[in-house]
């Protein structure tokens, strides 16, 4: 059988017990007593050679349909064990392709004119926000915490993240503040809060500004913080600060030049931005066929090495990179844990095969980060060479301020609410 002939070939470390559409039993590598046993079936005949042929896209559909079973252990399992065995390699006959056809598929997969950028965003953010109450924090970040310590609890490395930004921002009472891509309002609602800036967050889903703005009004913060349904593109005015997390991805390696050009258009001379996105290590790829056709279209996590050309022809200063390694790996460790902590909720919003195809979804983004390279960047950028302090000892200054100035029991400045009453108040 093809698929178990290319697991063998690829396993060195652990193993799996395969059975196929055939009832044939195969014994993949050897669990050594370290890992859970693994034992998987195969219901369908053509699996033996699309898990073999593209597994990037037919593993995932496969589980999500119920042809791909797991009978002892986990889809996370699973995925830990293949993705920890191949590295950065490529698995399939059709990935060995990748070299002759990754430039034509990056073009015609990241091109995202404005009307394609509202749909994607839309395919995505639009859904439920009871399903992103299930398993986010209260403030419903959804990108890469920062732990500042192992076993930190996600609530409070969620907030440690949006104070490691703000940080960095240098920000200044009364200061103009854009935040693209804003989400559901939470990092814009914390610098208004604790820095005392003005701020307007843009956002293509409908979903997240009418949360955004419930949220800024219940704050009592409505005065100081926007939220409008625009693209950054379409912006005309200019901004102390500028930051986006979590939106570089669904911009498109062909947007770029005029993602950075508007980005310096927009920055006051005296201005700092910074950009927070999941990037990788091993340079151009392009996205998880998987990933792409049923979680984030469009989107693509870029190399460092594609950033940079195009923040150097913006003319933009870079100030500052950080890369956060393994923080994205725990961030969603604890989302997958507290999305199976309420599977039957999640089953009850949408069905079985959807709860499927989150599963695979939070567990196979996390062994990217864990095994196959993938990162998170912060990009500080300036207009000015002089915008920012010499050396970095300001920023760790800076946060334990704005720390002691955030004065919630839990560190989050957001009243902790359970999953099951959030439900019900959306």
């Amino acid at each position: 059988m093809l698929f178990a002939r290319l697991l063998r070939g690829l396993v060195k470390s652990g193993g799996l017990t395969l059975i196929d559409a055939k009832d044939r039993i195969h014994t993949i590598g050897c669990n050594d007593g370290r890992a859970p046993p693994l034992r998987v079936r195969l219901t369908e005949s053509s699996l033996h050679w699309k898990l073999a042929v593209n597994p990037g896209l037919y593993a995932g559909e496969a589980y999500m349909d119920g042809t791909l079973r797991i009978e002892e252990g986990t889809i996370f399992d699973l995925l830990d064990l293949v993705t920890r065995n191949a590295g950065t390699a490529d698995l399939g006959s059709v990935a060995r392709l990748r070299g002759l056809i990754i430039g034509l598929a990056r073009l015609v997969q990241q091109t995202n004119p404005l009307d394609r950028s509202r749909r994607n965003v839309a395919h995505h953010y639009d859904l439920s926000g009871a399903l992103y109450d299930l398993f986010l924090d209260a403030d419903r970040q959804y990108s890469c915490a920062y732990f500042t310590e192992p076993g930190q609890p996600l609530e409070q490395a969620q907030a440690a993240k949006k104070r490691h930004i703000a940080a960095k921002l240098l920000l200044q009472p009364g200061q103009r503040v854009l935040d693209i891509g804003c989400g559901w309002g939470g990092l814009a609602l914390t610098l208004a809060r604790l820095a005392d800036v003005e701020v307007l967050g843009v956002t293509l889903s409908k979903e997240q500004l009418a949360v955004a703005r419930q949220r800024a009004a219940a704050a009592g913060l409505d005065g100081r913080v926007r939220f409008e349904l625009r693209d950054y593109r379409e912006l005309d005015d200019r901004f102390d600060r500028i930051v986006s997390v979590g939106m570089f991805e669904h911009v498109g390696r062909p947007q770029y030049g005029t993602f950075f050009h508007t980005v310096r258009r927009l920055l006051a001379e005296d201005g700092v931005a910074l950009l927070h996105s999941i990037g990788r290590m091993d340079g151009p790829g392009i996205t998880n066929p998987w990933i792409r056709k049923y979680i984030f279209p469009g989107g693509y996590s870029p190399a460092l090495s594609e950033v940079v050309p195009a923040v150097e022809r913006s003319q933009l200063w870079i100030t500052d990179v950080e890369v956060l390694r393994l923080h994205y790996a725990e961030t969603l460790r604890q989302w997958r844990q507290r999305f199976q902590a309420q599977r039957a909720a999640a089953a009850a919003l949408y069905d079985e095969r959807f709860c499927r195809l989150w599963e695979f979804y939070l567990a196979g983004c996390e062994c990217a980060f864990r095994h196959q390279g993938h990162m998170v960047f912060q990009m500080q950028l300036a207009r000015r060479v002089d915008a920012v302090p010499l050396t970095r000892t300001y920023m760790a200054t800076e946060e334990q301020a704005l720390a002691r100035r955030d004065r919630s029991a839990d560190g989050t400045g957001i009243r902790a609410v359970s999953p099951a009453a959030r439900m019900a108040r959306s």
